[in-house]
């Protein structure tokens, strides 16, 4: 009679190894859906680790220090923030403007508690968090300037602007849904108005 229990090696597939490259990219995967539930100083590198199937010392291998770990994530949510904010660039500038003020509102709106740490550096006391939100805002900045063809003496007017806009998303996302006082719609009108009136002065 056959034995009923598989053996070891049928019951687990052997593992690919991964490359440096793509183990760090796990973790740092790991790390953005965890930051996404709870401040990113609360986050365990056991748990880190344990999810990833390694050891702790060999996660501090790739990333040296929590605070590297940190800032990689911090990174990687950036990036994120601008691939989910991109608008269509083939439709017309007004629309392009009026879409990528939306989307980065919206955003903010869902995961207010994380933007708020990466703007103030709540949890990661260095520097180079703000460089996280120089690439975002620069980012930003150039996508309504090439949008709207805004002469290049004008883009620290459109920089300045996106910082009012995150501003007013993250004083509109303090109050409870069900209370805000103008609708998402509005918001996103009264920015981008905002904008061109600061474009005029400025000219």
């Amino acid at each position: 009679m056959l034995n009923s229990v598989a053996d070891p090696a049928e019951r687990d597939p052997v593992r690919r190894r991964l490359s440096a490259q793509e183990r760090r990219r796990q973790l740092v995967g790991i790390g953005l859906a965890k930051i996404v539930e709870k401040p990113i100083q609360d986050l365990s590198m056991d748990d880190i680790a344990t999810e990833a199937g390694i050891s702790r010392g060999l996660l501090f291998h790739y990333f040296p220090t929590k605070t590297d770990f940190y800032l990689a994530c911090i990174a990687a949510a950036g990036r994120r923030m601008l691939r989910t904010t991109a608008p269509d660039p083939d439709a017309p500038g007004e629309v392009q403007v009026e879409t990528v003020t939306r989307l980065m509102i919206e955003q903010i709106d869902r995961r207010r508690d994380f933007y708020l740490a990466l703007v103030h550096g709540h949890g990661v006391a260095d520097p180079r968090v703000s460089e996280v939100v120089d690439s975002v805002r620069e980012g930003s900045t150039e996508r309504v300037v090439a949008a709207l063809g805004v002469p290049e003496r004008q883009r620290e007017v459109v920089r300045a602007w996106w910082a009012y806009t995150e501003d007013r998303a993250l004083t509109w996302s303090a109050v409870p849904t069900g209370e805000r006082p103008v609708p998402v719609s509005q918001l996103v009108r009264e920015c981008v108005a905002a904008l061109h009136a600061l474009l005029r002065i400025s000219a």
